[in-house]
């Protein structure tokens, strides 16, 4: 049952809020509930109309009137999503090197956003109030198909400094209206643990929010502390971010009493799929057309691995038309037992994160020395390697406008988290060989 301070913000206050920041989130989210009911040739359909609106669109933004020019693609002439194929994939060099090209000359509102992605290579990009809005929406659909809403009291154990750093007085005002707490995942020592298990325990939420490391880690914390936290009635767990693996389910769920639902996304692709009570992750179809593509780039069949591509139908402004996002899944040709007509996803082979290990003992979110790399001028590319307490290495892969301010600028920051008698050593490569398995990880500790 739905506590009237739930129904308040959720309808009341959040919408509010939505429309002073001029966001269509409330009806993209209400048209995203009928839709989602529709059967597969109807969401299809609905797809193939917002494709064939952003196509033409993007013939009136520079890096897309010269593709279009150079491969001779009419963007009123498709017919089908297939159509698609009649172009190249969009890659994070690509956005790198054309980020102005990029943008729509009558964009506004543009929010830069950046991101180091599951492949560890930087990318600065801009979405527009449509994407936002529309993001939120398919989140906030997905949330409330678990039985919560927002409003209802939540802890999101993040990582993200566009989070973390935006704790000023207006964001803690408003998250403390919409009853959320943010726990900072980045360091996880025993004091901290001990902490974050406090704090829920204190603030008996509803959900959770966060990686499947970080949450799985407060969970056998408190388990191995004897501290219950099955009693607080939480109804849900909500990760993303990385790869959830069995054991992290299990523990999170059988720790805290609760349900765990898988979410896949990124900041760069947007929210691509959502897991659903009965186990379908089902993809968020009326705002992005997924392909899956082999190491040729040709679109495989379904039920064959392949790696996900995606064009957004949301970023008008800036847009994402076949962006190869570097992770790996299946497409499962089933209907969900829940009667949702939205495609679905399985075995997302996507971002795993370890964590790494401070001089002193400190467990900390391999996120904590990702911010320090990602960032910097000219770094293209990079990976971690924790070979020891005492030993970390970063290999980088650099552009002109890296220099050795930037190696000192990591060496310090590492030392700042894992310890200053620590040894780092700073590499720069031409290029950067995946693992054994053909993927990429840009955290590998082994200690942790």
């Amino acid at each position: 049952m739905t506590s009237p301070y739930t129904w308040l913000t959720a309808n009341v206050v959040f919408p509010l809020q939505e429309r002073l920041k001029r966001h269509s989130t409330v009806a993209a989210r209400r048209d995203m509930e009928q839709s989602q009911w529709w059967d597969p040739d109807r969401v299809a359909a609905l797809q193939l109309r917002r494709l064939r609106a952003l196509l033409p669109n993007a013939a009136h933004v520079p890096y897309y009137r010269d593709l279009f020019a150079r491969h001779r693609f009419d963007p009123a002439a498709v017919r089908s999503v297939q159509d698609l194929q009649g172009l190249p994939f969009l890659t994070k060099s690509l956005i790198r090197s054309h980020t102005e090209a990029l943008k729509h000359p009558q964009a506004q509102g543009l929010a830069r956003f950046n991101t180091g992605g599951s492949s560890g290579e930087p990318l600065i990009f801009f979405i527009g109030r449509e994407r936002v809005s529309h993001d939120v929406a398919s989140k906030w659909r997905a949330t409330r198909w678990w039985d919560v809403d927002i409003g209802d009291p939540e802890v999101v154990v993040w990582g993200s400094p566009i989070e973390l750093g935006a704790q000023d007085r207006v964001r803690l005002w408003r998250d403390a209206l919409m009853r959320t707490s943010l726990l900072p995942a980045f360091e996880m020592s025993q004091a901290k643990l001990d902490g974050f298990v406090a704090h829920i325990r204190q603030r008996r939420p509803k959900m959770l929010f966060g990686y499947p490391s970080a949450l799985s880690h407060i969970a056998r914390h408190a388990e191995k502390q004897g501290i219950a936290m099955d009693d607080l009635g939480i109804k849900v767990a909500f990760v993303t971010s990385e790869r959830l693996y069995d054991d992290q389910r299990r523990d999170i769920a059988r720790v805290f009493g609760c349900k765990v639902a898988n979410g896949y996304g990124s900041r760069d692709a947007g929210f691509i799929a959502h897991e659903c009570p009965s186990g379908g992750m089902h993809v968020t179809a009326e705002d992005v057309v997924v392909e899956l593509v082999d190491r040729d780039g040709r679109v495989v069949a379904p039920g064959t691995a392949g790696e996900i591509v995606v064009t957004h139908l949301a970023t008008r402004d800036f847009p994402f038309i076949r962006y190869r996002t570097g992770d790996i899944a299946v497409m499962d040709p089933q209907r969900c037992a829940c009667g949702r007509g939205l495609p679905l996803l399985k075995e997302i082979q996507g971002r795993s994160t370890d964590f790494v290990v401070a001089a002193d003992g400190t467990v900390m979110h391999g996120l904590a020395l990702v911010y320090v790399v990602r960032d910097l001028p000219g770094v293209e590319s990079f990976k971690v390697v924790q070979h020891s307490r005492e030993h970390t290495s970063v290999q980088l892969v650099v552009s002109g406008a890296f220099d050795r301010v930037g190696i000192d600028s990591i060496v310090a920051g590492f030392k700042r988290r894992l310890g200053a008698q620590v040894h780092v050593d700073v590499e720069l490569v031409q290029h950067i060989a995946p693992e054994k398995s053909g993927k990429f990880r840009y955290i590998v500790s082994h200690v942790a």
